[in-house]
């Protein structure tokens, strides 16, 4: 690492000392600003790393206790609060949303179940017409938009990407069933027991943890190095595609930019209206542990600072959250081959060509390179958050080095 992008500080179990050592070359290499890197095997706690730089306009550095914003990442968070209150009983994915949200049934929607909307098959990957941002970051605006939404597709007969949609949706869903929003239902059944600080909906007591995101075409324009991703175009060909495919009337142009094309401004991200919202799909902020923590609770039990333990989904419930829901391309997501769960991205296709893990791996990537990331069998739990992004959508180099590094090291800890 170089003076100017801090240091990298933290633990690793010895066994795991080569995440380490990955985690210093993506600095070495000039792919990171700031990042941490997180990780648990089997239960506990063995890589918590983090370094480099928070805000570049204060030059303040990545501390132990940073979180960032990690867009598409929280959708996996999302999941793990439907997938809960469906463990609790209070919750059935195979039946229609408009038996816990009437309103819903409008345009033709009657049928569309709730593993639809977290398989993302519903048809409502975007919103008709513009709504402002304000009414946007509201949340009762867009819930109505949706209900009075027409699918753009026969709902169950296709999967495309819900990019912001799905937020709404899904948290709608866990709102009328719970009684409580998205943030505050994760806050008070799953990260306050947790003990970890992952927020949908970030309260002004939390706004001075924040790092500052680097936009990828602001990385591109200041001629800094950027991580590509793992396989496929190199960053012009990228930049090209996504001319096109981001075209105005574009399906991904549509669906990035719902409800109305309201969070298309690249600034409103590190704004901090943005992060006091409840944007279930895409403004989750979170810090590198606390991503791995969730994860790892999924599999297997986690200790808890004082007493007992806490268990996020038992393994009846992860096994149905798990079982493949789609099929075939993606309609929105440029025609690539993403396979869904109930909510999690699969380890299937292009994610199994990148040597995610074992067959059952799942997780979520974010927009600009984050990940949280689970293997049952290896009993891993993973979590990775940074501020430069890159153009990647499925994870990029970074990631998959950290990951990579991890999942070898569980194998040589297992004695495999």
């Amino acid at each position: 690492m170089t003076a100017e992008s801090g240091q990298v500080e933290g633990w690793t179990d010895p066994e795991f000392e080569p995440v380490r050592d990955a985690f210093v070359r993506n600095f070495e290499k000039g792919d990171e600003v700031g990042a941490a890197f997180a990780a648990y095997h089997r239960g506990r706690k063995v890589v918590d790393l983090w370094g480099g730089i928070a805000n570049t306009e204060t030059g303040a550095p990545w501390e132990e206790d940073t979180i960032v914003l990690v867009y598409s990442t929280t959708k996996g968070i999302t999941a793990m609060c439907a997938n809960r209150l469906a463990q609790e009983g209070r919750l059935d994915v195979n039946s229609p949303v408009a038996r816990y949200w009437p309103e819903f049934e409008q345009a033709g929607k009657g049928d569309v179940t709730v593993a639809d909307l977290l398989a993302h098959r519903a048809g409502l990957a975007w919103v008709d017409g513009t709504m402002s941002t304000a009414d946007a970051l509201a949340w009762e605006p867009v819930i109505k938009a949706l209900e009075a939404q027409k699918p753009s597709w026969e709902p169950g007969t296709a999967h495309g990407y819900h990019a912001t949609t799905f937020g709404w949706l899904v948290g709608e869903v866990i709102r009328r069933v719970s009684g409580r929003s998205v943030g505050t239902y994760l806050r008070d059944e799953v990260t306050g027991p947790l003990g970890a600080s992952f927020f949908i909906g970030l309260p002004d007591s939390e706004h001075h943890r924040p790092a500052r995101l680097i936009s990828f075409l602001d990385a591109l324009a200041s001629g800094q190095a950027v991580a590509e991703a793992p396989a496929g175009p190199g960053l012009t060909e990228m930049a090209e595609l996504a001319k096109t495919y981001l075209a105005p009337g574009q399906p991904l142009f549509l669906a990035l930019g719902a409800p109305g094309g309201a969070l298309s401004r690249q600034d409103i991200w590190n704004s901090p209206e943005l992060w006091s919202a409840e944007i279930p799909a895409a403004n989750g902020m979170c810090d590198a542990r606390s991503l791995a923590a969730l994860y790892a609770s999924c599999i297997g039990d986690l200790e808890l600072s004082g007493e007992g333990s806490f268990r996020l989904l038992e393994d009846d419930q992860l096994d149905r959250a798990l079982e493949q829901q789609t099929q075939g391309p993606d309609t929105v997501l440029l025609g690539l081959d993403l396979q869904w769960g109930l909510g999690f991205m699969l380890n299937r296709g292009m994610i199994a060509d990148s040597g995610m893990g074992g067959f059952r791996s799942f997780g979520h990537f974010g927009m600009g390179g984050s990940v949280g990331w689970g293997d049952p069998d290896a009993g891993l739990g993973m979590g990775y958050v940074m501020n430069r992004m890159s153009m990647g959508m499925a994870g990029d180099k970074r990631s998959y080095r950290l990951m990579a590094a991890t999942i070898e090291a569980a194998r040589r800890a297992d004695g495999d």
